[in-house]
Parts: C-alpha cells; sequence; structure tokens
C-alpha cells in the first residue's frame, strides 16, 4: 500500500506542478511580417512573450524606432534598422560583398562582388549597375554613411547604409515589407 500513496502522491505532484508551470497561455503573434514580392512568405514575426522568428530562426528581440535587436541562444547579435512607411516598414538587410580587383581607390568607387554573384559597380563620374540589370546615378553622404541610388529605370530612389573596411563593403539594403496575417 505505500508504494501505492508514494505513486499517487508523486503523480499529484507532477500533475500541480505541470499546472502551475508548464500550462501557461501560448505565446501569441503579435507581428508578421513578408516581402512585399512574396507577400505569403513570412520572414519575420514577433510574439508577446519578447521571441522572434527572423528567416525560421528564433531570437530574442527588443526594438525601438529605428532599430529591430535580435539575439539568439548563442549570445550572437544582430541588428536590423527598420523605417515605417504607414502599414508597410523597409527592413534594412546587411550583404557584404568584396573589391573585385586592386583596390586602388578611395570609397566605393568600383566593382563589388558576393560569392552567389551579385554585384555593384560604382564609377567615379557617379553612375552605377546593380547586378548589371539596374542602371542609374548615385551620391554618397559619408558622414551618415549612405548611398543613394537614383534609377534610370522607374524605380524609386533607394538609400542605403554601408561600412566600408578595406576591400570589403556592407550594405544594409531596404527590403519593402507587408503585414501578413498574424496568427500563432
Amino acid at each position: 500500500m505505500k508504494k501505492l500513496e508514494y505513486y499517487l502522491v508523486t503523480m499529484l505532484v507532477l500533475c500541480a506542478s505541470l499546472v502551475l508551470f508548464g500550462c501557461g497561455k501560448a505565446a501569441e503573434k503579435t507581428e508578421s511580417w513578408a516581402y512585399i514580392h512574396e507577400p505569403g512568405e513570412e520572414i519575420l514575426s514577433f510574439y508577446d512573450d519578447g521571441e522572434a522568428l527572423y528567416k525560421g530562426e528564433k531570437y530574442s528581440y527588443s526594438k525601438d524606432d529605428s532599430y529591430i535587436m535580435l539575439d539568439d541562444d548563442n549570445g550572437d547579435h544582430l541588428g536590423l534598422r527598420y523605417v515605417m512607411e504607414g502599414d508597410r516598414m523597409l527592413l534594412y538587410e546587411k550583404s557584404t560583398y568584396e573589391y573585385d580587383g586592386q583596390k586602388d581607390t578611395d570609397g566605393i568607387v568600383g566593382v563589388w562582388k558576393q560569392d552567389n554573384g551579385w554585384e555593384y559597380q560604382f564609377t567615379d563620374d557617379g553612375k552605377f549597375s546593380e547586378e548589371n540589370i539596374f542602371f542609374g546615378r548615385y551620391t554618397v553622404d559619408e558622414e551618415n554613411s549612405c548611398i543613394k541610388l537614383m534609377y534610370d529605370d522607374p524605380i524609386e530612389d533607394a538609400y542605403l547604409y554601408y561600412e566600408l573596411d578595406g576591400d570589403e563593403l556592407t550594405i544594409d539594403y531596404p527590403w519593402p515589407m507587408v503585414k501578413t496575417e498574424a496568427k500563432s
């Protein structure tokens, strides 16, 4: 009989623990975002428990009026600049490019490539090429580390933030985002 009493008491304590600690309300999704060109594919979501999902990876997050700060379980930190435009968001994502050739110029002038073949070319007379598909003129605001791209095609001007470190150019590129339905 003692074994049965011990078993019942143990089960009662276990059930009480589950009720108190493990059966709380599930986190609810408060925001959900997708690229404007892929509105059905969620890229970024926020939950009311301080968690976020970004490109399928789980993070804790905080945000202010211009940055979303994401931290993973390994202590790695990712800061994403963003700008709200009504019910849309411009989310700035980082891409790193390597200088193609011998770096004999100052600033961003030259050809910059990624491993995947994507590239920017900036000329010293203020012209640019993006992926050898989009062309136009550019200006650089060195004080604010910002490049303004003014496309020849009827495309809205883009403002890129950049960091230049020798033969490495890191660009924060603005991706237009739309809200998706926030379902948990």
